[in-house]
């Protein structure tokens, strides 16, 4: 909604913001400021002697009337006709005080504001009687009054019918306005509606179908593993036999993730950085600087995802006996670097890692679709993984 504007109701409901025409505002805003004007400069003026104070307080009710009828204001009905009926006392009492006034053409705004916003009834003894008083104040304070009173009777009735009928229009188009944007809401809801039906459904096939099986497939390997060290096989059988039960295990957690994320659940971000930290079996500490700010959905996994294949990757390909974690929170964008110290073989660049489940190749193409980078490569002693996304 235009800020300023009131939004008009149709049935207690409400829709969107009407535009009055521009032309027809401007005509009614100069018209009035000419009637008002000119009550300021035409004997008797507004002032404290004679019949100025009575002028004053004439001039005043217009002001008010119109402050509290304008077309364009959202107010209620029985404010804006007791506005309408106070402009109609003070146009007569202008009109019996300054009989070469143009107090007269206030009839005009109250007869087109009485037909745009009240109801036909209401509307109608309204604009009659402010033509009827008018007319009344004319016939009495003018010697030849029949021309002036034919004149306003017959322009103003057209004027009548015509806003009303641009009201009719008006509302209707607002009314048409208001069912697009309730089938547009409903199309939505429709739409997103299946789209939560259909991620349901794959998080239903994921937790059936390939996290039930890679559950057994880690019960199993776990139990191959205790018969292989139990009945002395080679301690390589036992290792890769182990390292599968690994990979199992991973594959498990990220299923049950991904059918998280499906089913609505909020998707880990660097607010879990320090479990990471904590469940790494060497030393690993996190550093955040700067002054957080809200992450899209997307953004957040990205570094969670990427921090958590780092870890994986220099368990995997270094020997190194320690790892910081580096999270800063800049003015234009959000920095996480993880970096080992150690002699060890450098994190495997350009490729999935094995068992990690995203690899470096997929975090630096998830960063380059958020509009970031992913950079990788050795360190002085030892090598760092860089992940920077744009704020």
């Amino acid at each position: 909604m235009t800020r300023g504007r009131a939004t008009p109701t149709v049935s207690g409901m409400k829709l969107p913001g009407r535009r009055r025409p521009a032309a027809l505002s401007l005509f009614g805003s100069i018209a009035m400021t000419a009637i008002v004007a000119s009550a300021l400069f035409i004997e008797p003026r507004p002032g404290p002697s004679g019949d100025g104070p009575w002028v004053a307080l004439a001039v005043l009710g217009l002001v008010v009337g119109i402050a509290f009828s304008l077309p364009r204001r959202d107010v209620r009905p029985a404010v804006r006709t007791a506005a309408l009926l106070l402009m109609t006392a003070s146009m007569v009492a202008l009109t019996g005080l300054q009989p070469s006034g143009i107090a007269f053409g206030a009839v005009y705004y109250i007869v087109i504001a009485a037909a745009l916003r009240l109801e036909l009834v209401t509307a109608l003894f309204v604009a009659g009687l402010a033509v009827t008083a008018e007319c009344v104040a004319i016939g009495v304070r003018f010697d030849e009054p029949a021309g002036a009173v034919i004149s306003i009777a017959s322009s103003v009735i057209p004027w009548f019918l015509v806003m009303r009928l641009v009201g009719r229009l008006d509302r209707g188009r607002v009314e048409a306005e208001s069912l697009v944007e309730e089938l547009r809401a409903s199309r939505a809801a429709h739409a997103e509606s299946a789209a939560r039906a259909r991620r349901g459904r794959m998080a239903r096939d994921l937790h059936d179908v390939l996290a039930h099986s890679l559950s057994a497939l880690a019960l199993q390997l776990e139990g191959a593993r205790l018969m292989a060290s139990d009945r002395g096989a080679d301690p390589e059988v036992v290792e890769a036999v182990e390292r599968a039960h690994h990979l199992a295990a991973d594959g498990l957690a990220e299923a049950r993730d991904a059918i998280a994320a499906l089913r609505g659940e909020e998707l880990p971000g660097p607010e879990r950085l320090q479990q990471l930290a904590d469940a790494y079996p060497g030393d690993c500490s996190l550093t955040v600087t700067g002054t957080p700010r809200e992450l899209t959905s997307e953004a957040r996994l990205a570094v969670y995802r990427t921090a958590q294949e780092a870890l994986t990757n220099v368990l995997r390909h270094s020997a190194a006996d320690r790892v910081q974690i580096e999270l800063t929170h800049e003015p234009d964008g959000t920095r996480l670097a993880v970096r080992d110290h150690a002699p060890g073989a450098p994190v495997a660049v350009g490729r999935a890692a094995p068992g990690g489940g995203y690899g470096l190749t997929g975090m630096r193409e998830r960063a380059e679709l958020l509009g970031g980078r992913l950079t990788a490569g050795p360190a002085p002693d030892g090598f760092r993984v860089e992940l920077w996304l744009p704020a």
